[in-house]
């Protein structure tokens, strides 16, 4: 009898261990900074394991996840609807943070230097009935406000946010173009595996210096990685067009959705024009 009881302890103790803690957020923000009123909305997760933790949208993962499924069919399907596709990587014992994403055609990964100062504040308030405290810092040109639970002893958080004394609930930038809100809490079993597409091609590590020169030539040239690749056709009713043309028409419309694209979340990659952030 003992023997099963110590058995069972030991394996309720491992399944413990396994599980990770999934946190769902839905992030609120603006693009565009002449167009306050354009509001844009995705549900993010959090996956926090016992090393690492990774924050992505959910309809990301939904995409990638039914592709995945169809392709074992012999099936191909296009992407759904998705409007944030980097993905930030934790390792929670050593404080590094390395973000997944797309320039152009490519898959990147990066690490980047977070060292966050925070200030704590003798505010108090309440989120989804755990008790939450105040505090500010500066990151990415912009001033954060969060608000965090002791009452989950986590020191993590939404996108790249980490290193308060509890779980941030709840973070937004002082001129709140954007906004993190925890919604949802729960346990998982096993550690957390990303459903990466087998259609895409394999990431590339890049420093961060040079990941932001490459994301700026990608601004001011965001078709250039098509060129060559577009045949001569015919659009639907019948009219002939070459490739070149087709990938100037692209470069002006992708061009116009970039230059709304003006308030992103770091905005000082923006300011200052790509110099590195120390």
């Amino acid at each position: 009898m003992k023997l099963s009881l110590q058995l069972f302890f030991i394996f309720f103790i491992v399944q413990l261990s396994a599980q990770t803690k999934e946190f769902t957020y839905e992030y609120q923000f603006i693009s565009d900074s002449t167009d306050q009123k354009d509001i844009s909305k995705e549900i993010m997760i959090l996956n926090v394991g016992k090393e690492r933790s990774y924050y992505y949208s959910l309809d990301k993962y939904i995409s990638d996840s039914t592709i995945n499924a169809e392709s074992k069919k012999g099936l191909m399907v296009m992407p759904l609807p998705y409007k944030i596709s980097e993905m930030d990587i934790k390792d929670l014992n050593n404080k590094k943070i390395s973000f997944e994403t797309k320039v152009g055609d490519a898959k990147y990964n990066v690490e980047q230097n977070v060292d966050l100062k925070w200030n704590l504040s003798n505010e108090f308030d309440k989120i989804l009935n755990y008790k939450v405290q105040k505090a500010t810092t500066e990151f990415g040109g912009r001033t954060w406000i969060a608000w965090f639970a002791k009452d989950i002893p986590i020191q993590d958080g939404p996108y790249k946010f980490y290193g308060l004394p509890g779980l941030i609930l709840k973070i937004e930038d002082k001129t709140a173009s954007h906004q993190f809100v925890l919604k949802g809490i729960k346990n998982t079993k096993g550690p957390f595996e990303y459903p990466y597409r087998k259609d895409e091609s394999r990431e590339t590590k890049l420093g961060y210096e040079a990941y932001i020169k490459t994301y700026f030539q990608n601004r001011a040239d965001p078709t250039a990685y098509l060129v060559g690749r577009i045949p001569d056709q015919r659009d639907a009713e019948g009219n002939f067009r070459t490739g070149e043309q087709i990938i100037r028409e692209q470069k002006k419309f992708m061009l116009e959705q970039i230059t709304k694209d003006n308030n992103i979340i770091e905005i000082d990659i923006l300011k200052n024009k790509g110099r590195s952030k120390k």
